[in-house]
């Protein structure tokens, strides 16, 4: 008998074997219930009972609870009370409300209660645990911080300096032009102006009229020094070569975020996702920094170029000016002495790689690459405990450049700290901790409270073994000895009484300054609440708007669209710069319809390059300019298109060239 083939068209199911009822009832419990149900229905219709409340209602129970007798009522301590007043702990007669009006009424009774339990519970929990961090954030960013709520009057803080070493050299202008155009005008009425003390002035000038010799010109006129603020890198990197080419035998600096990379650490609540700190620290631009503050404590002749990074925090100038110390030729110190306190700055000792910021001892000679020098180190040599001698030389070739009677030896970081102040500091941390940590647990923010405790522990283990540790600037409270709210010192506090500023490209600059503190806030408070920093990591902030207004010495705001907060300072006062010194001015602009655009331009570009020149175009999208220089190609003009997608240099220089360039 001949076998029935199998069917592989489709896959076979295994046999499976039905579960145990009760196995079934734990993993599907649903079905079970629906199950119980149609039962209980079925033996309802075999019994005849009705179903539901269709039954008879029970008849209702009345108990007389009367006492007549008052000596009775008294030794029972009922009151007196007359039977038809009802009173709470009266049991509700059939008489006055039947069961079927209380089985109707239940569930909206029922619904009531469970709204009234509904929102206690929210209560309690907005009260306690992660609800209360999440409540205390929201009042803190609606709010603001409460030490600033209200308050409009500031001091700012003026610290003493030390004399300076370097003084009296006068500014010297070193350039082939003269003011000329509307210039020289602009030059005397901003002079004027810084003689009578007025505060604010505006200087308005277009594009190409000279702002930036203008400025230098008040620079050498008034002899004061001056702190340029632009509103980012790129342009502070380009006032700073200007004024360095002005100014070549002035200190001219530069002072920006030192930071190539920068990952600020924050917590994001929604997704519960931390993100460390992470920062990539550009040492030429940290060598500028330490070059700037410390041209600002030892010279008169110092021009600053900053970005608006500079109302951040650093070092204060009184433990930045104590924690240096200088080497005098024939002075008595031992070298060991010497050592100790190169290595207090925190100087590190190298045996090697000679690099800004180290020293090495060979025998009787210490070597010192002093942190605000690219090119030069000193050469201390010592004959027993007598400085013999102090020479400055090239540490690439070791080359000597010349004899010095002292030098003053500056600290490697604008964080350093004296020993007495750090312990005194982690004093103070180790107290806010305790009050901070009692708070969270007070409220049942356990987890807030444990994630503190360990993190801070452990940055206070570091600085009692090191001195240092990660995320130290959110300590700076303790560290520069600040009350709580009290603005952070920073590069205002290094400028001299008599210094001038200039806020370039005002219009973006000055609203730059406002916002900076409120963005650094959110993120502050949302770290403070959730437990990764204590709540004084507030004061690791920049300037508000209103300290910086308060600290800013004389101002001259630059710019060619000046902003409204500038001119409200001026009452509406200008000083215009129009007119250009090489005399040009702008093209003339003439606006045509947009019907035939496309052959409209076709005959001025023919016109233009029959008289010899060239014609610029400018369209919207890149798909335009390919087109559109396929439809002038077609009609025999030589034509070229340039856009981001041309990102090779072979090629930009082959579209120019094809022009002559």
């Amino acid at each position: 008998m001949a076998k029935t083939p199998k069917t592989t068209g489709k896959a076979s199911k295994p046999d499976l074997k039905p579960l145990d009822q009760h196995l079934a009832a734990l993993l599907n419990p649903a079905l079970t219930t629906e199950r119980q149900a149609k039962a209980s229905a079925r033996a309802g219709k075999l019994s005849g009972r009705s179903e539901g409340f269709g039954e008879a209602p029970q008849a209702g129970y009345t108990a007389d609870l009367s006492v007549n007798d008052p000596k009775l009522k008294a030794a029972l301590g009922l009151p007196d009370i007359a039977p038809d007043v009802p009173h709470r702990g009266d049991r509700i007669r059939d008489k006055d409300i039947s069961r079927e009006a209380m089985l109707k009424d239940a569930p909206r009774r029922v619904r009531q209660g469970n709204v009234k339990r509904d929102a206690e519970e929210e209560e309690e929990a907005t009260r306690l645990g992660s609800g209360a961090t999440a409540v205390a954030l929201k009042e803190l960013l609606e709010g603001g911080d409460p030490r600033f709520r209200g308050r409009t009057d500031w001091t700012p803080h003026r610290p003493e300096r030390p004399e300076k070493s370097e003084g009296g050299i006068s500014f010297e202008i070193v350039s082939e032009y003269k003011p000329a155009g509307d210039q020289p005008t602009a030059i005397k009425a901003l002079v004027d102006g810084i003689a009578e003390q007025e505060r604010d002035q505006v200087l308005l000038g277009v594009t190409g009229s000279g702002k930036t010799f203008t400025m230098a010109q008040i620079i050498a006129e008034t002899q004061r020094p001056a702190l340029i603020l632009a509103p980012n890198k790129t342009l502070a990197a380009q006032l700073y070569g200007e004024f360095k080419s002005f100014f070549p035998n002035n200190a001219v600096e530069y002072f920006v975020s030192y930071y190539d990379y920068y990952q600020p650490e924050a917590y994001v609540p929604r997704t519960d996702t931390f993100i460390e700190k992470e920062s990539t620290i550009n040492e030429q631009i940290d060598r500028m920094r330490h070059a700037a503050t410390r041209a600002l404590l030892e010279r008169d002749d110092v021009i600053i170029v900053a970005s608006v990074s500079c109302i951040y925090g650093i070092g204060s100038v009184e433990t930045y000016t104590a924690m240096t110390f200088a080497v005098k030729m024939g002075e008595s110190v031992s070298q060991r002495q010497l050592i100790a306190d190169l290595v207090a700055l925190q100087y590190k000792r190298s045996g090697g790689d000679f690099i800004r910021g180290s020293f090495r001892v060979r025998g009787d000679i210490i070597e010192v690459f002093p942190a605000h020098y690219e090119d030069r180190a000193w050469r201390i040599s010592m004959f027993g405990d007598e400085v013999e001698s102090i020479v400055e030389f090239d540490p690439l070739t070791g080359n000597k450049t010349a004899d010095l009677e002292a030098v003053k030896v500056y600290a490697n970081s604008h964080y350093v700290t004296p020993r007495p102040t750090l312990l005194q500091s982690i004093k103070g941390i180790k107290d806010e901790l305790k009050t901070r940590l009692d708070d969270l647990i007070r409220t049942g923010r356990l987890l807030e409270a444990q994630r503190l405790e360990q993190r801070t522990l452990f940055d206070l283990e570091m600085l009692e073994a090191t001195g240092v540790c990660q995320g130290i600037e959110n300590y700076s409270r303790y560290l520069t000895g600040r009350k709580p709210g009290e603005p952070p010192p920073t590069l205002f506090e290094y400028l001299p009484d008599n210094a001038l500023v200039f806020t370039d490209e005002s219009h973006v600059t000055v609203p730059q300054i406002g916002g900076m503190y409120r963005g650094d806030f959110r993120r502050k408070a949302t770290l403070a609440e959730y437990g990764f920093r204590l709540p004084s990591c507030l004061d690791n902030r920049p300037l508000r708007f209103e300290e910086w207004n308060a600290m800013r010495p004389q101002t001259v705001h630059v710019s060619a669209t000046p902003g409204e907060w500038e001119l409200e300072q001026t009452g509406g006062v200008f000083v215009e710069q129009v007119i250009r010194p090489t005399g040009l001015i702008d093209p003339e602009v003439i606006i045509r319809p947009a019907r035939a655009q496309v052959d409209d331009l076709l005959g001025e570009v023919r016109d233009v390059a029959a008289q010899g020149f060239r014609t610029l175009v400018t369209v919207l999208t890149k798909r335009m300019a390919e087109d559109l220089t396929e439809y002038l190609h077609e009609n025999g003009v030589r034509v070229r298109y340039m856009h981001s997608d041309i990102d090779t240099i072979e090629w930009r220089a082959r579209a120019l060239y094809a022009f002559g360039y």
